[in-house]
């Protein structure tokens, strides 16, 4: 029987032909508008150089999908093209007819965290049973370094006690799916990193108000009780009802399987655009100093989460996967959470900041491991 005209390989061979072309001008298109945004900077016209900037890298995230070796930071592009955007245009993503859209970030969040659940099997908890070393090391490494290191930080700058707060919050936050995504394109330990998240995740409802309390006590005041309802509400409550639709439904509604990560992306990025609308006029007065902060913190996680590991003798792979699960933080959770305490123009300060960078940082870095593959490492894992 003879082949369609769509099925047939000259068609699809000119599928491709298009597609090609449309990624190299949108990228031709997105270094044009970086070129016009840099002149206009420089001419004193941020108020058109802003929103070109952020078409250059909206632009950018699409041109850049069809490369292997770059395609991996196509997200972040985009994530980074959205907070840009919003910074130039806050007034759509804060209020609407008077409804405030914060209110919509604890909502999105469970959503995220119900699509986490629903992409999770009994597999994702047996990997605990089988490596149950490299797990508790990668949490102890996560809950250990990146909440003393955001003391240490909070204690070397003069900030505002709420803000101060808010840098702990994110170092005393779960790791995110940030990443696995991260692990994925770095070809990373993929399944120890699902479980150290998960694990992390259900421990957060007890270490997160904690350490907190702990921590943070002296700078605002902390609930611990209050926190932990917050985290159950926000996280595992969401998970649960994601596993259950996974044990149940999976597979006999194909269109919402594939649907569902996509809306945990969007979710992402919207979140991230209702938390810079809403602080924007903190964020431009500190912004400086946060960005300082939070890569401080980020890429200090990084390391020391990565050389912990060499140090005990772990294998590459699970090095760079620890790496990734210490330095990412739900920074989503961060500030949801600062937003129930409502102090999302302070506390949520920080959360907002990380949370764009570390999509920027985690996604250069994944890219650069990415193309030095580790050799045949001789250390055994643990």
């Amino acid at each position: 029987m003879a082949l369609s005209p769509t099925g047939s390989p000259e068609s699809t061979t000119k599928g491709s032909r298009v597609r090609e072309t449309l990624y190299k001008s949108a990228l031709i298109a997105a270094f044009a508008a970086l070129v016009a945004a840099l002149l206009l900077f420089a001419l004193g016209r941020a108020a058109i150089a802003g929103p070109l900037l952020a078409a250059a890298l909206a632009l950018a995230a699409i041109g850049v999908r069809r490369s292997e070796k770059l395609g991996g930071i196509s997200f972040s592009l985009l994530i980074l093209a959205a907070v840009i955007l919003t910074l130039c245009y806050p007034a759509p993503f804060v209020s609407m007819g008077g409804y405030k859209f914060s209110g919509l970030i604890v909502p999105l969040l469970q959503l995220i965290m119900f699509g986490m659940g629903a992409a999770m099997g009994v597999g994702d908890f047996i990997g605990i049973i089988k490596s149950p070393k490299l797990v508790v090391l990668g949490i102890s490494c996560h809950f250990i370094i990146m909440p003393l290191l955001a003391v240490a930080l909070a204690h070397s700058f003069t900030l505002n006690p709420e803000v101060a707060a808010g840098i702990i919050l994110i170092g005393t936050s779960p790791s995110g799916l940030a990443s696995n995504v991260m692990t994925y394109i770095s070809k990373g330990n993929l399944a120890l990193s699902v479980t150290v998240t998960t694990a992390a995740t259900l421990l957060a409802p007890l270490a997160t108000p904690f350490l907190m309390q702990w921590l943070a006590g002296q700078y605002i005041p902390i609930d611990a009780l209050d926190m932990m309802k917050s985290i159950l509400q926000i996280t595992i409550l969401p998970i649960i009802a994601g596993l259950v639709f996974n044990r149940f439904l999976n597979g006999r509604t194909a269109w919402l399987d594939r649907l569902m990560p996509r809306l945990s992306m969007a979710g992402i990025v919207l979140i991230l655009m209702i938390m810079t609308a809403g602080a924007r006029d903190n964020l431009l007065d500190i912004g400086v100093v946060l960005i300082v902060i939070s890569l401080l913190h980020n890429i200090g996680g990084y390391l020391l989460g990565y050389w912990s590991c060499r140090l005990l003798g772990v294998d590459e792979r699970s090095c760079r996967t620890i790496a990734f699960e210490v330095g990412q933080q739900n920074a989503g959770l961060a500030t949801g959470l600062a937003q129930q305490m409502g102090k999302m123009a302070t506390v949520g300060l920080v959360p907002t900041v990380f949370g764009s960078l570390m999509n920027i940082t985690g996604a250069t870095l994944a890219c650069w491991w990415r193309e030095r593959p580790p050799q045949d490492d001789s250390r055994p894992a643990l």
